[in-house]
């Protein structure tokens, strides 16, 4: 070969060689770019679960090089520790359990979780006491003296519950307190073997549904005083009303209080990913309305309601921009 030819070919070869390294450099920012999501949701017959894979996809479609899963999890609690330990980077939460844990009390007493940032709270999880009709009981304060079912012990239900109490001056040492999930207090409550049982659930709810569906049933309603009184003591807590004929046989408006389901993220996600996680997510949001009945009830102006701990800066500017 001669000598200007094998120049030709060197030179060939080395712009392959510099060709092939500066797309490899490409490729290689690229995935630097590339912006991984884990995000903690619940159990997968639950709420939580659908709501956050509708996220993830919302999340993929709208931020660029996004590549963001939903996990079915333990819900609250387990989702808390697993932001703190960073095997989630987001999840749905409890926006009253979320507050203990900032502030290490009840369930994170002497376990305060310092690196949570709130993106939006979602949609609300109701207070509801429900009693049987033929018990004659009409308000919390009649309680007194009753069987009532507060909650699995140590539970985010049991806390509210004792809260709610306290609010009309109610120990548990007024009550024959029973510690029972709902599941279990549902059938308590038709069996007959309890008076009142408290769960913290969208309504309606199933289990209260079928409650009604065999037997006259009740709700207490939370006076507009009490629920002021529970509001300046916690901030997790928001004004409620059931509207009449959410369960059958029972066509009152119930006032009550709820807590927020909300998003929160841990301190992976910074300001500016807080800013384009709220944007993508409330530009979109009947893909949440298509992904479960509770997506109705999200919106951007209560995406503030009942905010339990300081926001991303993020998200909060995206906010203010959009009133």
């Amino acid at each position: 070969m001669k000598f200007g030819s094998m120049k030709k070919v060197l030179a060939a070869g080395l712009a392959v060689v510099v060709s092939a390294a500066l797309l490899a450099g490409c490729g290689g920012d690229q995935a630097s770019q590339k912006k991984f999501l884990n995000i903690g949701t619940g159990g997968t017959a639950g709420t939580y679960y659908p709501i956050g894979g509708a996220i993830a996809e919302i999340l993929n479609n709208n931020i660029e090089g996004m590549n963001a899963s939903a996990q079915s999890t333990g819900a609250t609690v387990a989702n808390i520790n697993m932001l703190k330990d960073g095997s989630v980077d987001m999840a749905i939460v409890q926006n009253d359990l979320t507050y203990y844990a900032v502030n290490g009390t009840e369930m994170f007493q002497d376990k305060k979780v310092t690196n949570l940032k709130g993106i939006a709270t979602l949609y609300p999880e109701t207070c509801q006491f429900v009693t049987l009709d033929s018990s004659g009981i009409k308000a919390i304060a009649d309680l007194k003296g009753k069987r009532v079912a507060v909650g699995a012990a140590g539970s985010g239900a049991e806390a509210n519950a004792r809260q709610i109490l306290a609010a009309y001056g109610i120990t548990y040492d007024d009550i024959n307190v029973q510690y029972l999930s709902f599941g279990e207090a549902a059938n308590a409550l038709k069996d007959g073997n309890v008076d009142a049982a408290f769960l913290t659930a969208g309504y309606p709810t199933a289990s209260v549904q079928d409650i009604s569906s065999q037997n006259k049933i009740r709700l207490l309603p939370i006076d507009g005083d009490k629920a002021d009184a529970l509001i300046a003591k916690y901030p997790f807590y928001t004004k409620t009303k059931i509207p009449a004929g959410t369960y059958a046989g029972f066509d009152e408006e119930v006032p009550t209080i709820s807590v927020m389901s909300m998003l929160v993220v841990n301190d992976k996600v910074d300001d500016k990913l807080g800013y384009e996680i709220a944007k993508a997510i409330f530009s979109n949001l009947d893909r949440l309305q298509a992904a479960h009945s509770v997506g109705k009830l999200i919106s951007k102006e209560t995406a503030e309601k009942g905010m339990s701990l300081d926001m991303n800066a993020g998200a909060k500017k995206f906010f203010e921009e959009s009133k």
